[in-house]
C-alpha cells in the first residue's frame, strides 16, 4: 500500500472529530405517512450519547487506513461459495457505482443506474481511474458495515442504534417531517444534498454526487448531513416493521436494538443468507419521484457485505 494512494490534504475541516452531546429523552419514532417499514409510530426512550457532528470523511478514513492497514471489503475478491448461483464473471473486487442513464427508465429496474464496477472502492469512488483528490472533506463511501465498525472501534467509538440515529436526526423536533421541521424547502431554500429533477436521468445544477460535509445547514442539535448526502449505517438488524407502541408509559422501550439477524435476511433471496442492517438518512440520490427517504423516520435495508457510492457512516460514544 503506497503513501500516494492514501495521501490527503493536511488541511483539517472544522468538523473533523467534532462531536455533539445529545441529551437522552423519549420521542415518537417512525412514521405512519410514508413507507410501510417506517410504521407504526411508537414511543422510544434513549439515554444520552455523543455523536459525530458529520459523517466520517475520506480524510478521516485515510488516517484510519494509514494507522491500521485496513483493507475494505470492496478491495477483496469475494469467495464464490458465499454467492451460490453467481456467474463467474461477477466475482471480483469492486463496488456498486451510480451510473446515470441518458434517458427516462423503468424505476422498478435499479440495474438501469447501478453498476458493479471492478476496482471501485473508497479510494476510487467512481471506478478505475478515479480518485479522492479534492474530496478530502466528502463522506467516505464504498464502505460495508464491517468497514464502518472497524473504523469505529479504532476511534474508540461505536455505530449508532437506529433509535439513537433517528433521535439525533430530529434535532429536538419530535414528530416533524424533516430534520429542520416543515416544509421540504422552506422559502425555496435547499436544506440537504438530495436529488432535484427527475431521477435517475435528469438532475438540476448543483452537487452531482456527494457534497463536502457541512455544505448545508445543521439541524437543531448542530448535526450536519443527517438528511441526504449519504445513507448511514446503524448497528441494528433490519426488521420489516417497527414494534407497536407501548400501551403504558411504564413500558416504553429504552435503548431498543431493532430486530434479529435471522429476521433480517432478504426473503426474496432464500439461497443467499446475507444479513442486513438498517441504514438511515437518505442520500444525494433520493428524489421526489423515486425515493422520498430524506426524512429522519425513513429507513432502508442494506446487506452487510454491500458497499455503494452513496453509503457512509458516523459514530457515537455512549456515556
Amino acid at each position: 500500500m503506497t503513501t500516494d494512494l492514501l495521501r490527503t490534504s493536511s488541511r483539517r475541516s472544522p468538523l473533523d472529530h467534532k462531536v455533539v452531546w445529545i441529551e437522552g429523552g423519549t420521542f415518537h419514532m417512525g412514521s405512519d405517512r410514508h413507507y410501510p417499514e417506517e410504521a407504526p409510530v411508537h414511543r422510544v426512550t434513549v439515554d444520552g450519547f455523543w455523536i459525530d457532528a458529520a459523517p466520517v470523511t475520506n480524510r478521516q478514513f485515510a488516517a484510519f487506513v494509514r494507522a491500521t492497514g485496513h483493507v475494505t471489503f470492496a478491495e477483496i475478491a469475494p469467495d464464490p461459495a458465499d454467492y451460490p448461483g453467481s456467474l463467474p464473471g461477477m466475482i471480483f473486487a469492486g463496488s456498486l457505482v451510480f451510473t446515470p442513464p441518458k434517458r427516462r427508465v423503468d424505476l422498478r429496474a435499479w440495474g438501469q443506474w447501478w453498476t458493479l464496477l471492478p476496482g471501485a472502492n473508497w479510494r476510487a469512488p467512481y471506478g478505475p481511474g478515479s480518485n479522492i483528490k479534492g474530496l478530502d472533506h466528502h463522506p467516505v463511501v464504498h464502505v460495508t458495515f464491517a468497514d464502518a465498525q472497524a473504523y469505529a472501534a479504532w476511534a474508540g467509538k461505536a455505530l449508532p442504534t437506529e433509535a439513537e440515529w433517528e433521535f439525533a436526526a430530529r434535532g429536538g423536533l419530535d414528530g416533524a417531517e424533516y430534520a429542520w421541521g416543515e416544509p421540504f424547502m422552506p422559502d425555496g431554500r435547499i436544506m440537504a444534498n438530495t436529488w432535484h429533477g427527475e431521477f435517475p436521468h435528469q438532475r438540476a445544477p448543483g452537487h452531482k454526487r456527494t457534497s463536502p460535509v457541512g455544505a448545508f445547514p445543521p439541524n437543531g442539535y448542530g448535526l450536519y448531513d443527517m438528511i441526504g448526502n449519504v445513507w448511514e449505517w446503524t448497528a441494528d438488524w433490519w426488521s420489516q416493521r417497527h414494534a407497536a407502541d407501548a400501551p403504558k408509559a411504564c413500558c416504553i422501550p429504552q435503548n431498543p436494538r431493532g430486530g434479529t439477524e435471522t429476521e433480517s435476511y432478504d426473503p426474496q433471496l432464500p439461497d443467499i443468507r446475507i444479513p442486513r442492517k438498517v441504514i438511515k438518512g437518505g442520500s444525494h440520490l433520493c428524489a421526489p419521484n423515486y425515493c422520498r427517504r430524506y426524512r429522519p423516520a425513513a429507513r432502508h435495508a442494506q446487506p452487510v457485505d454491500t458497499s455503494t457510492s452513496h453509503v457512509g457512516f458516523r459514530c457515537v460514544t455512549r456515556s
